[in-house]
């Protein structure tokens, strides 16, 4: 007598960051031991192109890549998986995957998030089956349920789009502010570290890269230190000098010094960082 053993669950992963995509293929192991990871996608175009190859039961896509992003490789899915949003953007984005009713993980993962994703994850492929296995059992109310939620996720998808950042639309229509940073991501020698923006003392542009200076220690990223000032929280951090961004709360205190200059000092730590004399107003009131 031959028996079929059940089909075990398969998914991909496209993220733009390989050390990303190896942290969340671990975590599915770990959560779900039984789900075979088939591949990796550094883009939206890669996700697609493997897809095609493997046929997963589900995706993992990175809202943000390179190319083709996540929100455009969900569309052409077009719900021939369970797709599964990775986000960094904690705030706007989130609200509107829970009102669209889709399944999503914020950056860093958390186990509980991801074991209740799993959870769901694993009832809506146990429906799949059931549905497959016995088809004229399916409800018309079922159904109707199953197209008003693909209207709602088809619906959220062009709000994404739209606004281009993950942030829901106001009320009046118009998008909301682009959220502000709240991670860094570096690779501290083959251990990648998220560094929570509100930890970080100060920022130093070293030519090509950017030294992050945090609570714990410091890395080099390749992020232009211009281009990272444009998402900080300008409530929270000031550009000092050309070449150094500072966050307030570090601050101990500033001295005058020749030429209109002048020199911040840290609260706890010995280096003095330059305030050059286009800058000095900003502490003419301190």
């Amino acid at each position: 007598m031959n028996i079929t053993l059940p089909k075990p669950p398969t998914a991909l992963i496209a993220d733009d960051e390989p050390l990303l995509r190896d942290s969340l293929e671990r975590a599915l192991k770990a959560a779900w031991p039984e789900l075979k990871v088939l591949g990796q996608a550094r883009n939206g175009r890669e996700a697609l192109e493997l897809f095609e190859e493997f046929q997963p039961d589900i995706v993992f896509l990175d809202v943000h890549m390179p190319g083709l992003n996540g929100i455009e490789a969900a569309r052409q899915l077009a719900r021939r998986a369970q797709i599964v949003f990775v986000t960094a953007f904690d705030q706007y984005a989130v609200q509107a995957f829970d009102q669209g009713a889709l399944d999503y993980l914020v950056k860093p993962l958390e186990d509980k998030r991801l074991a209740d994703t799993v959870q769901r994850l694993q009832e809506r492929l146990r429906e799949r089956e059931a549905s497959a296995a016995s088809p004229a059992t399916a409800s018309s109310a079922t159904q109707a349920t199953t197209q008003a939620l693909e209207d709602r996720i088809e619906r959220l998808l062009a709000q994404l789009d739209r606004n281009g950042e993950g942030a829901p639309a106001a009320a009046n229509g118009s998008a909301q502010p682009k959220p502000f940073l709240q991670w860094i991501r570096a690779s501290v020698g083959a251990t990648l570290k998220l560094i929570p923006v509100d930890d970080i003392i100060y920022l130093r542009s070293d030519e090509k890269y950017t030294l992050v200076v945090w609570s714990e220690g410091e890395a080099l990223i390749r992020t232009p230190i211009r281009e990272l000032m444009e998402q900080l929280d300008p409530q929270k951090f000031v550009q000092v000098h050309r070449s150094v961004v500072v966050n307030l709360h570090a601050i101990s205190h500033v001295t005058r010094g020749a030429n209109e200059t002048a020199d911040v000092h840290l609260r706890g730590r010995g280096e003095v960082l330059p305030v050059s004399r286009s800058y000095l107003h900003l502490f003419r009131q301190m």
